[in-house]
């Protein structure tokens, strides 16, 4: 395969790359040209929500096409069109061999929750230490245990003293299910993991299996009744949205445990949580924190 590459003001960034979808590029990726940089741009976005802006003041567009000809083709037609005029061309080049399954799992190695409690690929054995291991592959749900908030919703789950059992359980916005796997390896018997995306709820049901571990996985309106864990690892926007849904489903004397949320968002959830539940940090790491409640 060959990439092509362009360098583009912000203002071209659609248009360049529609064009290149439209010449059947097999792909279009947009970078910030001055990354690593002093003039580098910070660009910040929520998933699922309009990006802040389409690219960069400078936007390098690679795009990959099948073989030299069709990516040479592209770049010749391109620099016939008008909206060309402020983009220029940086060359077209052949895309290395890569073993790319090999590469994939590199970068996906054993991730501690706690000394004990490990999250580990299918293709690492567990670390000696590990007395609780969740087996689960990078996918196309969210939630590998990679990310700070899953880390630290996994941690409460873990540390949960003997005296406060997690009884019954709603992991909201399911994603992989790591966090209703994590949940049932720690004694919680009756599970509901709930998502709004068909591939997460797919994805839950086949890592509980693999991780041999009972629970029922489906879309919300599977969630019904009290809880006495509630879970829900989503962003802070929508985090908010859900609070009466989410406080209608926790039990007396239950917990709710929310992440996905900013150190600065910190406030504005305990104050949209406020008519319901009194929220607390209880963990933060590399900016992101947990916030818990007990009713």
């Amino acid at each position: 395969m060959f990439e092509l590459r362009l360098l583009c003001p912000e203002d071209h960034v659609e248009t360049l790359s529609d064009a290149l979808d439209a010449l059947d590029a097999l792909s279009v990726s947009v970078e910030d040209a001055d990354a690593q940089t002093d003039a580098e741009q910070a660009l910040f976005g929520e998933p699922g929500m309009p990006p802040p802006k389409e690219g960069w003041q400078r936007s390098r567009i690679i795009a990959l096409f099948p073989d030299e000809t069709a990516a040479t083709e592209a770049a010749q037609l391109l620099q016939l069109q008008d909206f060309f005029a402020d983009c220029r061309l940086l060359g077209v080049a052949q895309v290395p061999d890569e073993d790319w399954v090999r590469l994939t799992q590199s970068q996906f190695a054993p991730v501690e929750i706690t000394p004990e409690f490990w999250i580990v690929p299918t293709w690492h054995e567990p670390p000696e230490q590990a007395r609780e291991v969740i087996r689960l592959d990078p996918g196309l749900a969210f939630g590998t245990g990679t990310h700070p908030t899953t880390r630290m919703c996994l941690r409460w789950i873990a540390r949960r003293p003997d005296t406060a059992p997690l009884g019954r359980v709603l992991d909201y916005g399911c994603g992989s299910g790591i966090l209703a796997i994590g949940a049932a390896k720690h004694g919680a018997l009756n599970i509901d993991a709930v998502d709004i995306d068909e591939a997460a709820v797919q994805s839950t049901v086949l890592n509980a299996e693999a991780n041999r571990v009972t629970l029922q996985a489906g879309l919300p309106d599977r969630a019904q009744g009290v809880y006495n864990t509630v879970l829900a690892n989503i962003l802070a926007t929508p985090l908010k949205v859900l609070a009466p849904l989410l406080c209608a489903h926790v039990a007396d004397g239950g917990a709710l445990v929310l992440a996905g949320i900013l150190e600065r968002q910190a406030e504005e959830l305990k104050e949209a949580y406020a008519p319901w539940i009194q929220l607390s940090v209880a963990d933060t790491e590399d900016g992101w924190i947990l916030m818990t409640a007990q009713r």
